[in-house]
C-alpha cells in the first residue's frame, strides 16, 4: 500500500469511527459534543476525498466549504449551506467563550436536524470515493 493509500485510508477509517461516536453521544443526550464529532466525520471524509483525487497531502483546515471544493465534489447549494453551518459546530465545539451558548443551542430537536443532515452528507460523501 502507498503512501498517499495509507492517508485515504486513514481518513476514512477514522471518519468512520468518529462517525459511531456521534451515534452513541446522541444516544447519551450529549448533544453538543455529538454535533462537534459530526463535523469532525465530515472533515475526515473530505480529507481522504482530497487525498484520493489530487495526490497531495490533505491540508491544515476544518473549514468543510473549502475542503469540499479541495475535493473536487460539484455541491449543490443546499450542500455548500449545510456544510457552512456544520463547520460553526467545530468552532463552537472548541473555544470556552462559546461553547456555553452553543450547549444551549444544542436542544434535543436542533441536534436531531443537524445529525440527520450530517448523516446524509456523511453517506454522499462515502459514495465520492468510489468515482474517479
Amino acid at each position: 500500500m502507498s503512501t498517499l493509500e495509507k492517508q485515504i485510508d486513514y481518513w476514512k477509517k477514522s471518519a468512520e469511527r468518529n462517525w459511531k461516536t456521534a451515534q452513541s453521544l446522541l444516544k447519551l443526550k450529549h448533544y453538543d459534543f455529538c454535533l462537534f464529532v459530526c463535523h469532525l466525520t465530515l472533515e475526515k471524509l473530505l480529507k481522504g476525498l482530497i487525498v484520493k483525487r489530487t495526490n497531495k497531502a490533505a491540508p491544515y483546515t476544518h473549514y468543510l466549504e473549502e475542503l469540499a471544493k479541495l475535493a473536487k465534489l460539484n455541491l449543490i447549494k443546499e450542500q455548500i449551506d449545510r456544510l457552512k453551518i456544520i463547520t460553526n459546530f467545530n468552532i463552537a465545539g472548541r473555544y470556552d467563550d462559546v461553547k456555553f451558548a452553543f450547549y444551549k443551542k444544542c436542544t434535543k430537536e436542533y441536534t436531531k436536524k443537524y445529525f440527520d443532515i450530517s448523516k446524509e452528507l456523511y453517506l454522499w460523501l462515502k459514495k465520492q470515493y468510489q468515482k474517479k
